[in-house]
């Protein structure tokens, strides 16, 4: 599966565009990049020959002002990174018609605002799936195999005074249960069913082209798992939807893996489940209140952390870059769009 849907040509047609020359910005659409100021958009010097930008954190006049003054016809938005997109925004905006997140989750953007609006989204699933999918499967190797603890261990000097390090778990055979089967977690079902695990997910809705069981709620899915893997994405529906009760279904053996969004779990539980040694093990990329990170956890040979890294490769923001663009175009010429948000 190709990391998207994008043409590769798309990108050097564009830089070409930019060598022959600039049209004015009156011939060009106008496009809203929303940002916070420390947040830059490296495509910029490709969307410039083909797009009208406005970037209201480049200007000296207040976000709401600029938004008013400026911004009233704007049909298409680029939310970069995770610049808030509220109801409030969205109506200063009133002709808007798309939002292009540079983003996988969606949870800084009003999404109830946008369905009352008719306003489609796009999202990087598609451009992050592959990266995203390898740092889960990572994540649960290492907590199974216990690699990052074994290095610690042979660091601190401890294989000649205590002898072997303990055994590990082995993947073949294990029961992986997919928290959100979109674009990530179709990767991620792939890679572990290659490993010989068995998967069954839980998703909004059945697939019935997947192959995989179904299970309606993620609780009778943990209770015949012997791990979860979230990457759905943070909702109201979704925040803690690993609780404690899901925690107790999965059991004491049982591993939580998260490249979702850190809110997917409630953090307190789950420090307390792992303390206790209720549950097995857990790989963390996010956290519910970032860059904070619980310190008990640090303290556990059987957590693997990571500072939300799973998708941060130079060839996924690549192909983050060809994805508005291509989005941006197509929109523009009435073509259908890559990698929409499904807003139910």
């Amino acid at each position: 599966m190709e990391r998207n849907n994008a043409n590769p040509q798309d990108l050097p047609m564009a830089v070409e565009a930019n060598q022959e020359g600039l049209q004015s910005n009156e011939d060009l659409h106008l496009v809203l990049v929303l940002r916070l100021p420390s947040f830059n958009l490296p495509l910029n010097d490709i969307l410039r020959p083909h797009f009208h930008l406005l970037d209201p954190a480049d200007s000296p006049e207040p976000a709401c002002s600029f938004l008013s003054n400026h911004a009233q016809s704007v049909r298409a938005l680029i939310c970069v990174g995770y610049a808030p997109v509220t109801a409030e925004t969205l109506n200063l905006l009133p002709s808007l018609e798309l939002i292009v997140a540079s983003s996988a989750g969606v949870d800084h953007i009003d999404i109830q605002e946008c369905r009352r609006r008719g306003i489609i989204m796009t999202n990087a699933s598609t451009a992050f799936a592959e990266d995203a999918a390898d740092y889960a499967v990572a994540l649960l190797i290492d907590v199974w195999r216990r690699i990052s603890a074994a290095d610690r261990f042979l660091h601190a000097g401890l294989w000649p005074v205590k002898g072997d390090y303990p055994l590990a778990s082995k993947l073949r055979g294990k029961r992986v249960g997919v928290v959100g089967l979109g674009s990530i977690g179709f990767e991620v079902s792939k890679r572990l069913e290659a490993f010989g695990c068995s998967i069954a997910y839980n998703s909004r809705m059945e697939k019935p082209s997947v192959p995989f069981p179904y299970y309606a709620n993620v609780l009778d899915l943990a209770a015949h798992s012997d791990a979860l893997v979230l990457c759905c994405s943070l909702t109201e529906q979704t925040r803690h939807i690993i609780n404690k009760d899901v925690m107790t279904a999965l059991g004491k053996k049982g591993v939580i893996i998260n490249v979702g969004r850190g809110g997917l779990i409630d953090e307190k539980e789950l420090v307390q489940f792992l303390s206790r040694g209720d549950i097995g093990g857990a790989g963390l990329d996010v956290f519910e209140n970032e860059p904070d990170v619980p310190r008990e956890l640090f303290e556990l040979d059987n957590v693997v952390l990571s500072p939300h890294r799973a998708v941060a490769t130079p060839e996924s923001f690549e192909a983050v870059f060809q994805l508005i663009f291509t989005n941006l175009k197509a929109f523009f010429s009435n073509k259908p769009l890559q990698s929409v948000y499904q807003i139910e």
